[in-house]
Parts: C-alpha cells; sequence; structure tokens
C-alpha cells in the first residue's frame, strides 16, 4: 500500500538526505523568502475590520481637532483682560453673555471684557485665547461670575489640526487592526476599510486510524482533533479555512484530496504522515502532484520531520500527526507565513519576544530547540516565572491542555533554574 524504503530515498528532497538539519531560524527563513504576499485588496465595513490587515494607508480628510477645542469646563475668556492692572491673583469678574458646548458653539465673536460658559470638547469662540475651569469660578451674581486665575493665551485648549493634518497618513498598509485603532479609522472617514485578502487555507489529515470526535474509537481507533486546533490556529493568524477534514491512508486518495485542495487554497496544511515509516505517504504524494519539496527535517522538539514545499508559489505544510508536535509547527513557522502571506509587516509579526524566569528543574543541552509546556506564573517579587507542566511527550494533549505557554530551551543550551528564558503565550 506504501512506499518503502528504497522508494522513500528516492523522493525525499536533498537537505532530507544529508544528517544535519535546519536550525528553526534557517527554516523559518527559507519558508518566508519563498513566499509572495497577497495583492488582492477588498473593503469591509468598519465595524467588521478588527482583525483584518490594511491594504493601503489610512488617510485623514480632516483636521484633529477640527477647531480650537476647550479641554476643561469653564469660561472662555481673553487672557488679555487678566493683566497686571486687574485684581491680585488676576480675580476678575466678568459678564457671561452665551455658552460654547458640543456641537452647539457660541454664535459670534466674544467681545474683550466678556467671558462665555464653555464645556469639554466644545468650540472655543472667536475672540477668545484662553479657558478659567470652572473650579477657579464663584458666581457673582445673575449672568456674573468671578475667576480666580490669570491665564496664559491657549491654557487648557487643544488647537486645531494638534493631533493630526487634513492628507496625514494615521495607519499604514500591513497593518493588523484592532479595536482601539476603530474610534481612530472612523475620525478620518476610513469607512469602508481597504484590506487584504485573507489567505484561503486548507487543513487535512490522514489517518485511516482516525474517527470524528462524535464517534466511540473502536479498536486501533481514536478521535481526531488536529484539524480544529490547526484551523483555529489558522484563523487566528488571519487566514480563512476553506476546508477541513480527514484523508485515508492511501497514495491515490491523498493525491486526489491534496490536488483538489490546492486548487481551492492559497496554503495546504497536512498533518500526519510525514515521518520515516512504511504508511507515511504523504511527502511522495504531494510530490507526485507536482508539489517541490524543500525541506523535510528541522532541529526542533517536538515537531522535527516538519515538510515544507511549494505548489507554483502556494506553500505547503506537511506536519507531523502527533497533535503537540503539529501545534508547535503551527505555532513556529505555519503562522508567521499566513501573517506575511496576508500583508502584515515582518516587523508586527516578529515582535520583542515574551522572557521570564525558569522555575523548573536543570535540563541538559539538546541537539534541537526544545518547546517546554509551562505555566506562566506572576511571582509576588515582580518577576514572573515559567513552571513546567507534567506531560508525557509530544502525543499528550492533556498536559499540552494545561499549559498556558511554551518555554523555549535553545540548542546546545544548559537549562538551569533561574535562567532567563523566551516563551510563547499559547493564549
Amino acid at each position: 500500500m506504501g512506499a518503502g524504503w528504497g522508494e522513500r530515498e528516492r523522493w525525499l528532497p536533498v537537505d532530507c538526505r544529508r544528517p544535519t538539519m535546519l536550525t528553526p531560524t534557517d527554516a523559518l527563513k527559507r519558508i518566508l523568502e519563498t513566499l509572495r504576499p497577497l495583492s488582492q485588496m477588498e473593503e469591509v465595513p468598519l465595524e467588521q475590520s478588527v482583525g483584518r490587515v490594511l491594504a493601503r494607508a489610512a488617510v485623514s480628510d480632516v483636521d484633529l481637532p477640527p477647531f480650537e477645542k476647550s479641554a476643561m469646563d469653564g469660561f472662555a475668556v481673553c487672557s488679555a483682560d487678566f493683566g497686571p492692572e486687574s485684581a491680585p491673583a488676576g480675580e476678575r469678574t466678568l459678564p457671561i453673555v452665551g455658552e460654547s458646548r458640543a456641537g452647539a458653539p457660541f454664535a459670534g465673536e466674544l467681545a474683550p471684557g466678556t467671558c462665555a460658559a464653555i464645556y469639554t470638547g466644545a468650540e472655543l469662540p472667536r475672540g477668545a485665547d484662553s479657558v478659567v475651569i470652572v473650579e477657579q469660578s464663584t458666581s457673582a451674581g445673575e449672568a456674573l461670575v468671578t475667576l480666580r486665575d490669570r491665564p496664559t493665551p491657549g491654557q487648557h485648549i487643544c488647537h486645531r489640526g494638534s493631533d493630526l493634518s487634513t492628507g496625514m497618513a494615521v495607519l499604514a498598509p500591513g497593518r493588523r487592526i484592532r479595536a482601539v485603532d476603530l474610534a481612530l479609522l472612523a475620525a478620518v472617514g476610513c469607512e469602508p476599510v481597504p484590506v487584504v485578502r485573507r489567505p484561503r487555507v486548507a487543513v487535512l489529515t490522514s489517518g485511516d486510524e482516525l474517527v470524528p470526535p462524535s464517534k466511540r474509537p473502536g479498536l486501533g481507533q481514536i478521535r481526531e482533533g488536529n484539524t480544529l486546533h490547526l484551523a483555529a490556529m489558522a484563523r487566528a493568524a488571519g487566514a480563512f479555512v476553506t476546508e477541513r477534514g480527514v484523508v485515508r491512508d492511501d497514495e491515490r486518495e491523498l493525491e486526489r484530496c491534496f490536488a483538489a485542495a490546492l486548487a481551492r487554497c492559497d496554503v495546504l496544511v497536512t498533518t500526519g504522515g510525514v515521518s520515516m515509516g512504511k504508511y507515511d505517504l504523504v511527502g511522495a504524494a504531494l510530490e507526485r502532484i507536482g508539489v517541490r519539496g524543500d525541506f523535510h527535517r528541522v532541529a526542533i522538539k517536538p515537531g522535527k520531520p516538519l515538510w515544507f514545499g511549494l505548489a507554483g508559489d502556494k506553500p505547503v505544510f506537511a506536519l507531523p500527526g502527533n497533535p503537540v508536535s503539529c501545534l508547535v509547527n503551527h505555532e513556529v513557522f505555519v503562522g508567521p507565513a499566513l501573517r506575511v502571506l496576508g500583508g502584515e509587516r515582518a516587523s508586527d509579526v516578529f515582535s520583542t519576544p515574551l522572557r521570564a524566569v525558569w522555575a523548573g528543574p536543570a535540563r541538559g543541552t539538546n541537539p534541537r530547540e526544545q518547546y517546554l509546556p509551562v505555566r506562566v506564573v506572576p511571582g509576588v517579587d515582580g518577576v514572573t516565572r515559567l513552571e513546567p507542566v507534567k506531560w508525557n511527550g509530544s502525543a499528550d494533549v492533556v498536559g499540552i491542555s494545561n499549559c498556558s505557554a511554551l518555554a523555549v530551551q535553545p540548542i546546545d543550551t544548559l537549562l538551569k533554574p533561574g535562567d532567563v528564558v523566551v516563551y510563547r503565550s499559547l493564549g
């Protein structure tokens, strides 16, 4: 049914026959160098734009603030009325000739020797140049107020265009839109929002032993869950999942399903069938339908048998079948590739790494970069610690579910209690 060892040696890419493996850094570099970011743009309502990547710069069509605006509740005045000849500490009693509130500005021009009540966010009347806050005022009778201040020009005023001016770009293309960005995009009139089309991802797994989560496993069977968490991770990276399913361990069936998926997607992600056994058929099936294999092994634990190739300019990731192995591969390799493919800026994809103190026992060196399930625990001394979670290897979904992050032990590096290490939050 499957390829034997002799046939497997024939189809393995050159890199797979070398005794050394790519480091995770080199493997990711190779992956990203092959990508051609999507150029197709679409427009979405502002309300639905969170999580999408901006396709072109958002440019303001107004000044912000759009007028001279009060920053406080109080009284709009002319500062020259509070000169040295005024009472001690600048105290002055003035008639209140009107008011300015948000959406209903003072009509006309404020005359010297008068004031107008003004409220936060309201437009400053013409003729006024400062605001005395309400806390520095006392009523002095009907339509009169005593102001205890000696204001300077511009006091408590937000000047027109001080935040941004017409024509200014406020967000650059490649920015993944956050909830906090919506108010800014609304203020500059970016509605609808131009965004990059989401990468279309197909997630398939292979295995005759796999049954749906709703079915009780029989002899030699297990419930399938890899496609669920891989699809969820792909969506979190900004992709649209076109399909998710299970393919039997049959060479022709694998070829047919992979070819059909590639015709409908931008990225194919598979799991299972990529180790070195007789029934690990995925790599050979991919190459027979025209996928050019690039590399097959990475110095990472878990997740060493990662297979990567290209179908034209479409990236293909064949991940190992153990749940934690494919989770690590997606976190380290697939997720960044999807974000770059979807137009996100590399500077945002590779943000400053998180670091904390290792609170587990000493660990010896390893020729592979290791990803260790941990809990992130804030210390009473303000120092965040990484406490290892008990787990039984790359097939242990219970252990990985109990962790909140993966601590990274670099290649050939001894890990000691108290060492500061990089970690990846699993959210």
